[in-house]
């Protein structure tokens, strides 16, 4: 008699439940961003609130993390769900290459490329102008074993030079741009959404080179580094340019687990283009998210089924 009542009760609290529009099989997910000052976090939080408020039976949470390594490897330990990783590390970590030659990942699922990380060779000095002239000079190549680092190797290998070519510096921006404005340094290398503050800064004392890029070379770099997309940055960007100049960027993108449902992926980015200012109000680059770059620098062969199926209803991917 007992059990049938305690039965009953567990009905009936079922039911009232039900009436309230509570949902007694609500998913919980994980969204990693990076650190409180960056870009992915308040991204992040507007990316969460998206899902919670739109998709029915998800509730998500942003959670602030080291970056995108540190969440390539949260989303293959499955300690995370949905995550901020730039495209270079999302073709690395299958292919195990770079921080994850040790690693075994086949879990990381692409879903939408977010916005352009641009590399920016910086120099006040109105003779250098391309990778080439940085021969013999003193170059911040960014924090050692930093992705700004390794890029700056490739770059300059590009170039056919090497560290021994020049007299290498390991500063992050803050530091080498001191060594730009006290001539310690020639150039640095910085990797980072335009405009950076950083180089806003130096600009309202001085007028700023940024090294450009041929399309011969921007091609060239794509055989090895696919994931890299050509950018143009202008005066309008920053004021203080001494010209206009052609880049490469590294997309932000957003990655999964594989095992999230086709149909949560699916209605989560057609709920994300419905909602696009909202996005864009939670930090300026958000305002760089649109469809017709939604694949930049992604793996396409690597794409979420229930994303694959998004694209090919928007006609970006052929059926």
């Amino acid at each position: 008699m007992k059990k049938n009542v305690a039965l009953g009760a567990v009905l009936v609290l079922a039911l009232i439940l039900s009436g309230c529009g509570v949902s007694a099989a609500e998913t919980y997910l994980s969204l990693g961003t990076g650190g409180v000052t960056g870009v992915y976090y308040p991204l992040g939080g507007a990316l969460a609130n998206l899902i919670t408020k739109n998709i029915s039976g998800y509730n998500c949470t942003a959670e602030s993390t080291g970056g995108a390594v540190e969440n390539t490897m949260l989303i293959y330990r499955n300690k995370i769900d949905i995550g901020f990783v730039d495209a270079s590390s999302a073709y690395n970590a299958p292919r195990k290459k770079g921080a994850f030659a040790n690693e075994d990942i086949k879990n990381l699922r692409a879903l939408v490329s977010m916005y352009p990380e641009a590399v920016q060779v910086v120099t006040l000095d109105g003779k250098i102008k391309t990778i080439s002239d940085l021969k013999g000079k003193r170059v911040a190549v960014g924090s050692p074993g930093s992705g700004t680092e390794t890029m700056a190797k490739d770059l300059l290998g590009l170039y056919g030079l090497t560290y021994a070519d020049i007299n290498e510096d390991f500063l992050g921006f803050g530091d080498a741009s001191s060594g730009l404005k006290d001539k310690t340094l020639d150039a640095a290398f910085i990797w980072a959404g335009v405009p950076t503050s950083g180089i806003l800064e130096l600009g309202t004392q001085h007028k700023v080179r940024l090294l450009n890029f041929s399309s011969d070379m921007v091609n060239k770099l794509k055989k090895t580094h696919p994931f890299c997309v050509p950018v143009k940055i202008t005066k309008k960007q920053y004021g203080s340019l001494m010209e206009d100049i052609s880049t490469i960027a590294v997309p932000a993108t957003l990655q999964c687990r594989a095992d999230l449902s086709d149909e949560f992926v699916y209605n989560f980015l057609d709920t994300l283009f419905k909602n696009l200012p909202q996005i864009a109000a939670a930090h300026a680059r958000g305002g760089d998210l649109s469809l017709k770059n939604a694949l930049n620098g992604l793996d396409v062969d690597n794409l979420h089924p229930g994303a694959v199926k998004f694209y090919k209803e928007k006609g970006l991917i052929k059926k």
